[in-house]
């Protein structure tokens, strides 16, 4: 299966182009926009741990069907859901991106038909909050699936190592030895298999706070939306405070003052 992600957000044009224009109208939409984006690259960079981890779960899983494990059907059932699932969050992160890519773009075209006013409102650029919600949803249910195929490996395993413990005290009986009474814990191979099918639910877990983090980014835009003054008030406001800054400078100072808030 292939791992290689598309470009990094902040590696696109009509994304570079957004955030340049809200950065030089200093509108505070730009903080939970470049919030939503630093959480689509966590996104990616969990997925490639989870490419990882499955490595290692079917190296074990190998190991598990050489010795003829007991747990290996449920071994095997939790391979095949880890690659389930790593395919789909791929697909997702995928269309994710595009529909970040396709939100700046229709919030550029708009700033360019009608000016900065068409970004007071900028969340309605962007369709990605079902994508968001449809990827936690799905996540929260592998996570439970990945609790119980853990239960299941550990009973399994650690009954089939008492039985072992079991019939190894009739053979002691038989000469005259103590029975050992200690329980063993699940073998090694059962054991080796869980550390990375822990760590793909630990990568699940670390993804879906990615997720509600990035869906409370677009709630941010939203809320910004409703409660904020439009960006043209803000800029307004800020020119304002520039000039009454200036208006007491001496004309040189003023000049050169002016000169460095056009290149801002």
């Amino acid at each position: 299966m292939a791992t290689t992600m598309t470009p990094s957000l902040t590696d696109n044009e009509q994304v570079k182009e957004l955030l340049a224009i809200l950065q030089k109208h200093n509108a505070p939409q730009k903080k939970a926009l470049t919030s939503v984006l630093t959480q689509v690259k966590n996104m990616e960079q969990q997925y490639e741990k989870m490419t990882a981890e499955l490595t290692a779960m079917r190296g074990e899983l190998a190991q598990a069907m050489a010795r003829k494990h007991p747990a290996v059907q449920f071994m095997q059932d939790a391979v095949a859901a880890a690659i389930s699932r790593a395919a789909t969050l791929r697909d997702n992160i995928s269309r994710l991106k595009q529909a970040v890519i396709g939100g700046c773009k229709r919030a550029v075209s708009a700033f360019q038909e009608q000016g900065i006013s068409a970004l007071d409102h900028v969340a309605r650029f962007f369709r990605v909050k079902p994508i968001l919600e449809s990827m936690r949803d799905r996540l929260a249910k592998d996570i439970q699936q990945d609790n119980r195929m853990i239960a299941k490996i550990e009973t399994i395993s650690t009954e089939y190592h008492q039985a072992g413990r079991h019939l190894g005290n009739i053979g002691r009986a038989i000469i005259g030895k103590e029975p050992i009474t200690e329980g063993k814990p699940m073998g090694k191979v059962a054991a080796a298999f869980m550390l990375p099918l822990r760590a793909d639910r630990a990568c699940c877990s670390a993804m879906k706070k990615h997720i509600e983090s990035a869906i409370s980014g677009i709630a941010r835009l939203e809320e910004r939306a409703e409660r904020k003054p439009s960006i043209k008030q803000t800029m307004e406001a800020y020119n304002k405070q520039i000039a009454q800054k200036q208006k007491g400078m001496p004309p040189q100072e003023r000049s050169r003052s002016a000169s460095h808030e056009a290149q801002r």
